[in-house]
């Protein structure tokens, strides 16, 4: 069957991210047209928060949809792939929504955060628990 053993939901939920990351970029991009700024932050704090939001999406994304993509082509459930996919979308723009709006404190920015962690390790136990039972 084609597809069959292939990764394609990590494929979506990997282009879904592309979309978000490009999202990200043009907002750091437009930011520095409107302030004239080419290298840095300029001292913008608005420039700065896209800049950190940007980056934290490049910290934390390539990683999970690595992880996401190993699971799925090694045969793990597809439907906890789909449901760590969503949730990985959903922390991430929780995420880069708190801190594109505030420096400090904000829901989006913990939700996002305390989501993608618990993420991240839940995958990684699957993964060790996937291994453990083929090898």
């Amino acid at each position: 069957m084609p597809g069959a053993a292939m990764p394609v939901a990590a494929l979506a939920v990997a282009a879904l991210h592309a979309l978000v990351l490009l999202a990200l970029s043009a907002a750091v991009s437009l930011r520095r047209r409107e302030c004239g700024i080419g290298i840095g932050d300029g001292g913008d704090k608005l420039l700065a928060r896209r800049i950190r939001a940007h980056a934290n999406f490049i910290e934390y994304v390539p990683s999970a949809l690595l992880l996401l993509a190993l699971l799925e082509a090694c045969g793990f459930d597809r439907g906890w792939v789909w449901g760590f996919g969503a949730t990985l979308l959903l922390s991430r723009i929780l995420h880069a929504m708190g801190l594109s709006r505030s420096a400090g404190y904000s829901i989006g920015r913990f939700v996002g955060t305390a989501l993608t962690w618990g993420l991240l390790l839940a995958m990684a136990l699957a993964g060790l628990a996937l291994v453990s039972r083929i090898l």
